[in-house]
């Protein structure tokens, strides 16, 4: 029988969140469930996570994929430490003041890369307000050290918005070469004020947009969760939203609530409906589409992104 992974005890509560009221809890439906983490290969992965004093935004964010991708060696490491500069309501990352950045941070995730033998890897961060870039130039040494070491590993980000940040510093980023340019909208323009403050919903949106301008080859990813209170039509909204950007692959997943100081579950969308954002998206012209109660930016990044290329070798030649 599938086990509840409870992410509500994952991590004590967040001081940033003790002002704000509690949120009810939702029992989970049957689609949910999922395994407790624990096999042989989980175990293996989280030595060498720990091994190289690395931070995993499987572990972070409580994601209820954990025991199936680290069970695959498949982990997706977050840089530039564990503490946020923002205070997203959905977010289980912490957040304050960050350290200074870690010099030896690049090596080790390439070194961890190599011995987990990752075709595709997917690298994301905290949000560094802090920095004058963003964090962007470590991002981009993040990509060459491992270009470095595993050639021939395929490379996704998934970075922040870098808000208030200098172009020239997201094209640097850009000329590491990522594979894969992934940042999340997250969810609709109208709960942005409630579920993420500190962004700028068209902030986001052009980021993405700037990205495909400088590099139109450049596969570029977004993602949203429902689930928070948005409609169908602001989906749809969000969905064209991204393809007037020029975004490739759009992933659709439910929102699942860290804490009861996190923001509320308003409810959780059906399986069928999952179905039918895929059936949306794609009619809208989205390379590839993944969308499911489960769907997370990096879940199965590395089979979708051989199933991105296809689709897009296979548009290419009917045009």
């Amino acid at each position: 029988m599938a086990v509840v992974i409870d992410t509500l005890k994952a991590r004590p509560r967040h001081p940033e969140k003790q002002a704000r009221p509690d949120s009810p809890l939702l029992r989970k439906p049957e689609w949910l469930r999922v395994r407790a983490p624990g096999s042989p290969g989980y175990n293996s992965t989280r030595e060498i996570v720990k091994g190289h004093g690395l931070v995993t935004v499987c572990e972070e964010a409580a994601c209820p994929n954990i025991g199936e991708c680290w069970s695959k060696s498949h982990a997706t490491m977050m840089i530039m430490g564990e503490t946020c500069t923002r205070a997203c309501a959905f977010c289980n990352v912490a957040t304050g003041k960050p350290d200074a950045l870690d010099p030896t941070e690049p090596a080790r995730v390439a070194d961890a890369v190599l011995k987990m033998g990752l075709k595709h890897v997917v690298i994301t961060s905290v949000d560094r307000d802090d920095l004058a870039d963003g964090g962007a130039a470590h991002f981009a040494a993040v990509v060459r050290a491992i270009r470095q070491v595993s050639p021939g590993t395929t490379v996704e980000i998934l970075t922040p918005d870098f808000l208030r940040k200098p172009v020239a510093d997201v094209f640097g980023l850009m000329d590491a070469r990522p594979d894969v340019f992934n940042h999340n909208l997250e969810t609709v323009p109208r709960l942005y004020l409630s579920i993420r403050p500190g962004a700028r919903y068209y902030n986001s949106l052009r980021l993405l947009e700037r990205v495909k301008e400088r590099d139109p080859v450049q596969f570029t990813k977004s993602g949203i969760m429902v689930g928070l209170g948005e409609a169908k039509e602001e989906v749809m909204q969000v969905m064209d939203d991204m393809r007037s950007a020029g975004v490739d692959f759009i992933t659709i997943g439910q929102y699942l609530q860290p804490t009861r100081k996190h923001a509320p579950i308003d409810r959780f969308v059906h399986p069928d409906e999952f179905r039918a954002y895929e059936e949306i998206a794609r009619a809208k012209g989205f390379l590839m589409v993944a969308s499911s109660p489960l769907t997370r930016s990096s879940h199965h990044a590395g089979e979708d992104f051989a199933r991105l290329q296809a689709a897009r070798r296979e548009r290419e030649a009917a045009a």
